[in-house]
């Protein structure tokens, strides 16, 4: 059984401007110890759809319909105090920006210590004990010294190891990773990308991997699913994308990674135009304005249809 299936997921912004249609019509699985790849470029929909499955979409957004199935339990049926004992005990996440995450005015040792006596029942004594050990094992140095400091005191680095601590606190199934590295500098990308491959192996923990980083996904995922203005345009295993992408915006962004050897005067290829604004997409294939393929049956919008086992596309000229 997957650990992890949304289907039909949708989820809405009801704002001024009109209604944002952040992630439409979305399904997904995911087994225990998976790591699954959702990428694509800034406000496709991948963060909402991480925020979704916690039940956490802030106002004025909606989950408007579809179901999220973990191990077996639809969480979007569950009442409040249940959904909270899933968040950060089974269900951990970690977010992009640290500094916004943790609270400036509590000591790391208090928001670690929080999670653990939240979801365990354990006394504050034994939680901080934890901390430490959890610190340690991240690779924070001195962690009886850290445990006692304020997020401002830390680098980067070290407050995205602690947020990797809380999420990995209550040994859940499941992380959700949110471009879990964009605020570092690469030395330290490296280094955490590692610390979050041993852990993930370790604890067998199934990851939904949210990220813009081609070269990130070829390397930690197991599967991949791409994000386009709210919809996955296409999703397969990861060597199977990575050699034979269909979709046309996936074979943008292959051709837009500078390859090695390339001559530097060389100018990196784009996708021209921009992705949609949600709440005033366009008739038919929303990536028809920028495709370079399109014809006249993309002015009706393609489903997304599997081409062969286990490859999804959303295109009409992939069917060919």
């Amino acid at each position: 059984m997957d650990l992890l299936e949304i289907k039909n997921l949708t989820t809405h912004f009801f704002t001024r401007a009109g209604v944002v249609k952040a992630v439409d019509n979305l399904s997904l699985r995911l087994q225990k110890g998976r790591i699954l790849g959702l990428v694509g470029e800034s406000g496709c929909g991948k963060t909402v759809t991480a925020l979704s499955i916690l039940n956490l979409v802030p106002y004025p957004g909606k989950i408007v319909s579809g179901k999220i199935l973990f191990e077996g339990r639809d969480l979007l049926e569950l009442a409040p105090d249940e959904m909270r004992k899933i968040r950060g005990a089974k269900i951990s996440m970690i977010f992009q920006e640290p500094m916004t995450a943790l609270n400036p005015v509590f000591t790391i040792g208090n928001q670690i210590a929080e999670v653990l006596t939240a979801h365990l029942g354990v006394t504050k004594s034994q939680a901080f004990d934890t901390a430490v050990e959890l610190l340690r094992s991240v690779g924070i140095p001195s962690p009886e010294k850290r445990v006692h400091e304020y997020p401002h005191q830390l680098s980067g680095g070290m407050r995205q190891r602690v947020m990797i601590a809380m999420a990995i606190a209550c040994k859940p199934s499941l992380i959700l990773a949110d471009e879990p590295t964009t605020a570092l500098d690469v030395t330290i990308q490296a280094h955490i990308l590692e610390l979050l491959g041993q852990i993930q192996k370790e604890m067998d923990m199934a990851m939904v991997l949210v990220t813009h980083d081609l070269g990130l996904i070829a390397e930690r995922a197991h599967e991949v699913a791409v994000m386009y203005a709210g919809l996955i345009v296409e999703q397969a295993d990861t060597i199977e994308l990575f050699f034979n992408p269909l979709h046309p915006y996936t074979r943008g962004l292959m051709a837009s990674i500078p390859k090695p050897g390339e001559e530097r005067r060389e100018r990196l290829r784009t996708i021209a135009g921009t992705v949609p604004k949600l709440y005033d997409l366009p008739a038919g294939c929303r990536f028809s304005p920028r495709c370079e393929i399109k014809t006249g049956r993309c002015r009706t919008e393609p489903e997304l249809i599997e081409i062969k086992r286990g490859h999804l596309v959303r295109c009409w000229e992939a069917r060919q």
